[in-house]
């Protein structure tokens, strides 16, 4: 499945019932997987690209679509990933994505059974060997991985969904991993579609997880 890259289609505008709109591509996934899902990724991806003064409305419609998701069922293999949002200043969301859309060193991530790392642009090797001196990354016939995680399925973290069960990508039980940063993250996962899922990039701070963003993964055949 290769998720359509238009962006612009009237299709993936905010729409007024985002679950019944998941509910009715879920049904033509049945028929028609490609194009369904295609149009849950092109979605995801106008949400992101949404104008500043939709950035409400986006994010309510980005925390809907997760309560809705489920956890994945089953998750192997390779993903292309993006940031859909940030959720601290509205005005900060539209900088990163600019910035990100030039320079991204997060591509997706890789799994495996009950765990994975992330998939890391080349060009990042010199930024994250500056920010994290020692930490060695690995070179595969796939590219660049980093941040290794496990996963597991739990109750969310997050205060606006502490009942729904997610997929955990946890990064703090991996000693490898950088203390700074990397380890106060804890990422959630659910599916939206057959192979399109729906992050949220936690942080902990003092004990307790804020959440900070955002992010989307498409299963790469």
């Amino acid at each position: 499945m290769s998720p359509a890259d238009d962006n612009g289609s009237d299709s993936a505008a905010i729409s007024g019932d985002p679950v019944q709109r998941l509910t009715d591509l879920r049904e033509r996934a049945k028929s028609d997987r490609a194009a369904a899902c295609g149009e849950v990724w092109a979605w995801l991806r106008q949400l992101r690209d949404s104008d500043l003064r939709d950035y409400d409305r986006a994010a309510r419609e980005l925390e809907a679509l997760f309560r809705a998701g489920r956890p994945p069922a089953e998750l192997h293999g390779q993903t292309e990933g993006m940031l859909v949002m940030t959720t601290t200043l509205p005005i900060l969301d539209r900088t990163v994505t600019a910035v990100t859309d030039l320079w991204m060193p997060w591509e997706g991530k890789r799994f495996a059974p009950e765990g994975g790392s992330n998939r890391i642009s080349s060009r990042a090797s010199t930024p994250l060997r500056l920010l994290w001196p020692l930490y060695s990354m690995t070179q595969t016939e796939d590219g660049t991985l980093a941040f290794e995680f496990k996963t597991h399925v739990e109750e969310s973290r997050d205060k606006d969904a502490e009942d729904q069960k997610v997929l955990v990508i946890d990064y703090k039980s991996i000693e490898t991993n950088p203390r700074l940063l990397i380890r106060s993250i804890r990422d959630e996962l659910v599916e939206l579609a057959p192979g399109v899922f729906l992050g949220k990039i936690l942080f902990r701070v003092a004990g307790k997880y804020m959440k900070i963003g955002f992010f989307a993964l498409h299963k790469v055949d």
